[in-house]
């Protein structure tokens, strides 16, 4: 079984881990080029200044992380729930924290914490489910951003578009922009495309 079966052949977060636990060195290699992080940064630079506090969530080896630095941004931190990961990552030094947490779990930040949060190819079958989204806006601050990619289909037909609109209708966020679809550049699923969702954390 490839780690990219691996990790979607998993069940649970144990599971999960220890297959981003196998993966953490040959992670980039394997994945290189592939949609979703220098797009989603992109559109998160078109809203916040240099000096924000950002968490990327799911950071896995620190791409993400590695592109905002290299855009001027310094006040990082880091989440993920895989060790081997979160090592990659640290080799990156463009983070000031780096955290073992899950999403989609209480996560141990107090309100109002980030500026922005950035969450890349996290939302995926048998990873994180969209009752993520109330921690995640829990520790944003108010006019805050969350950022995230998604595949249009996994979008359309699973609980994701009934949540993000409740979440809108309900004043908890508000749709600044989505991107059109793109292509995920993955070798082994050349049929992927992602999209950008931004957010604006409503003040509460």
């Amino acid at each position: 079984m490839s780690n990219v079966e691996a990790v979607f052949a998993a069940t649970n977060n144990s599971e999960l881990t220890a297959s981003y636990d196998k993966w953490a060195t040959s992670y980039e290699e394997d994945l290189v080029g592939h949609g979703g992080p220098s797009e989603a940064v992109a559109e998160l630079t078109k809203y916040i200044a240099l000096d924000a506090k950002i968490l990327d969530a799911g950071c896995g080896t620190g791409l993400v992380g590695q592109l905002l630095a290299e855009q001027g941004y310094t006040n990082l931190e880091g989440l993920d729930l895989s060790t081997g990961m979160l090592d990659q990552a640290a080799l990156k030094k463009c983070y000031n924290a780096l955290h073992q947490q899950a999403l989609g779990e209480t996560l141990n930040f107090a309100d109002a914490t980030f500026d922005a949060i950035i969450i890349i190819g996290v939302f995926v079958m048998a990873h994180v489910r969209s009752n993520a989204f109330d921690e995640l806006l829990r520790i944003t601050k108010p006019d805050g951003f969350i950022v995230f990619t998604l595949r249009p289909e996994f979008y359309e037909n699973t609980d994701f578009k009934p949540t993000m609109e409740a979440l809108e209708k309900e004043g908890r966020w508000k749709l600044e922009n989505v991107t059109e679809p793109f292509h995920g550049r993955f070798k082994a699923h050349p049929e992927v495309n992602l999209q950008v969702w931004i957010y604006r954390k409503t003040n509460d």
